[in-house]
């Protein structure tokens, strides 16, 4: 399922990064993993390349001269082309109010300065697995729910639901393991992956995301809380 160890490795990933040592560093050490690397030194250069290359992955520092990273983190989720490329919010920011800030907007993962580079590495590669589209079942349907895995794309009564990529993945698992709980720890572990490091607290961040999408066509009563034990997806009240 998913990528294969050769297409992770040949993933393209954009260092937007305005710190030339730190931006050197990190594209020194994922070339040497087997990475494609590209750079930027601000936003301005990001949209360039972008527009050149899609990348697979953003490596995006909070402070950029002009536009703060969780600016453009923001921005990147909003437009169709860029929504579903997963992103790393890298900072010297460890506040667990700014990490909670960074993920409201759709960061994928969070690293603190000063980190390693082969833990950087092996977050890249978690989270290239866990976006690679899921293959056991093509099309799922609830009560007009649909999600198609092999265009990615979420449909409720016909209409389609724009989601990021964690919002996707978690109404993906909760769709093919309808009325079982699951606890924050779980969650974490079936659709972050492994060896993700997030706080629990992110599973609640992103489970209000999807609420919020899914009440368009008022689904979001499927996502249940059950007190004391985490969260199920049903359709019975």
């Amino acid at each position: 399922m998913g990528f294969d160890i050769i297409s992770i490795m040949a993933a393209r990933i954009l260092i937007v990064e305005d710190e030339p040592a730190i931006r050197e560093m990190i594209a020194f050490a994922l070339s040497q993993a087997g990475f494609e690397m590209a750079e930027a030194n601000d936003v301005s250069e990001a949209q360039l390349s972008i527009a050149d290359q899609l990348p697979d992955l953003v490596i995006l520092d909070w402070m950029l001269p002009g536009t703060s990273g969780v600016d453009y983190a923001r921005r990147l989720r909003r437009e169709e082309l860029t929504q579903r490329i997963p992103i790393i919010m890298l900072t010297a920011r460890g506040d667990e109010s700014d990490k909670l800030r960074g993920l409201d907007v759709g960061v994928d993962d969070y690293i603190t300065k000063p980190f390693s580079t082969r833990e950087l590495a092996a977050r890249i590669r978690a989270i290239l697995r866990r976006s690679a589209p899921q293959t056991e079942s093509d099309f799922i349907e609830v009560d007009g729910l649909c999600i198609n895995s092999a265009s990615h794309r979420v449909t409720a009564k016909n209409e389609v639901l724009e989601m990021g990529p964690t919002e996707y993945r978690l109404l993906y698992f909760f769709m093919t393991n309808a009325e079982r709980v699951f606890s924050r720890g779980q969650l974490l572990d079936r659709v972050w992956g492994g060896n993700v490091y997030v706080e629990e607290r992110t599973v609640d961040v992103h489970i209000r995301r999807l609420r919020k999408v899914l009440a368009q066509q008022g689904f979001d009563r499927y996502i249940q809380t059950v007190r004391g034990a985490g969260y199920r997806f049903s359709k019975q009240v």
